[in-house]
């Protein structure tokens, strides 16, 4: 009876295992789509919005 019980508390943790992975790997693609559109719609791209902090760096010599 004891070989079964663990067999059953092995089993148990490999699911909680594999619904753990399963968030992880929604959360990870949902931040892929979400930088994907933000490449997409402007943002973070390299034509986009220029820093106009003119005072940030001294002027060279």
């Amino acid at each position: 009876m004891f070989a079964y019980e663990l067999q059953q508390a092995r089993h148990a943790d490999l699911l909680r295992e594999a619904d753990a992975q399963r968030l992880a790997n929604v959360a990870r693609a949902a931040r892929k789509a979400r930088r994907a559109l933000a490449r997409r719609s402007g943002h973070n791209a390299p034509e986009g919005q220029v820093n106009t902090d003119h005072g940030r760096f001294a002027t060279a010599a």
